[in-house]
């Protein structure tokens, strides 16, 4: 837990930051919130300009690297250029008034704009992920003996993001406890919420697993390395009731607070469940990111009919559900 608040400790600070300025953004006093807002624009800035350069030096010594042929060294340059690019583009207010026009985001509102660029990283994520390969992040998890993910990781994990929610929205800074998690959306479930959750997260794997059967009947099928690399991952998880237990509620938390609760309402829905199907980079572009996709926006009609917490129990339900079919019926 320590060492992932440490590793995400600089966007923690850069959404405090750029919620000190919202805070602080007033007409009578505009100075006051410029420097919360300078100083989160220049840290998130040299995110991306380091993975940049770091992009535009691989593109020079790629041909004199043996390994180049390992990996596809085009698309890792792609993948870290372009999404630090369009990052940095994000803090010019011009494009942000072009892209208020799309989707419900405040031009001028500092919080609005470090989140439209931290989006960014995860698009590099993927990127990275498939310049690396599949194949050869398999063989690297082989190598290092046990790659799989541990139940404290990714509670851990989660949590960190349950807080990135928390502070993004404004809490320690212009929000109380309470109010931020209004914002989110994420309330004390009534017994109607959750027995729709539970209805429609059982809906959803029926509708994931004939969706995937109707694709194999017309030759489209799982790609075999994302089924060996999410084996690798999380295989070891699915053979536990803890493990099984952890898949659903710890995602529920941690992804829905972000995605749904914080991410939704600003980026609006399609945008939203498309950064949320990206996020899953271990499925590269395939069969699986379209069936995250199109669970996302399920997810994402449920925080707009009822709230992010009955999303959370659609989204529990539905990983616990397939956890146990996996470990049930490991052919189906």
């Amino acid at each position: 837990m320590i060492e992932t608040l440490v590793m995400d400790a600089p966007l923690l600070l850069i959404l405090w930051l750029a919620n000190m300025a919202e805070d602080r953004r007033y007409p009578e006093v505009p100075h006051m919130g410029r420097g919360f807002a300078i100083a989160s624009y220049v840290i998130l800035g040299l995110i991306h300009l380091l993975l940049l350069l770091a992009g535009l030096l691989m593109l020079v010594v790629a041909p004199f690297s043996a390994e180049a042929s390992d990996f596809n060294f085009p698309l890792l340059v792609v993948g870290m250029c372009v999404p630090s690019f369009v990052g940095l583009l994000f803090f010019i207010p011009f494009v942000r008034r072009l892209l208020s026009r799309i989707i419900p985001i405040d031009s001028e509102n500092p919080v609005h704009t470090v989140s439209l660029s931290l989006s960014m990283l995860i698009l590099f994520n993927l990127l990275f992920t498939l310049g690396i390969g599949l194949e050869n992040i398999a063989k690297l998890g082989e190598q290092a003996g046990n790659a799989a993910v541990s139940l404290s990781e990714l509670w851990a994990q989660d949590i960190t993001w349950f807080l990135l929610s928390l502070i993004g929205v404004g809490w320690l800074s212009r929000r109380k406890w309470r109010e931020a998690l209004s914002r989110l959306g994420v309330v004390r479930p009534s017994a109607r919420d959750i027995a729709f959750g539970l209805g429609i997260g059982l809906l959803l794997v029926v509708l994931a697993i004939g969706f995937e059967y109707g694709a194999n009947f017309f030759g489209i099928s799982v790609d075999p390395e994302v089924e060996k690399v999410t084996e690798q991952f999380l295989g070891g998880l699915y053979q536990s009731i803890p493990g099984i237990l952890t898949l659903g509620l710890a995602a529920a938390i941690g992804e829905e607070t972000v995605f749904r609760g914080a991410l939704q309402p600003r980026f609006g829905l399609l945008l939203t469940s498309l950064l949320f199907a990206l996020l899953h980079s271990n499925y590269g572009f395939s069969l699986s990111t379209l069936i995250v996709f199109l669970v996302g926006l399920a997810l994402g009609v449920v925080r707009l009919r009822f709230n992010t917490t009955t999303a959370m129990v659609v989204h529990a339900t539905y990983n616990i559900t397939l956890g146990v079919i996996a470990n049930v019926w490991p052919d189906l």
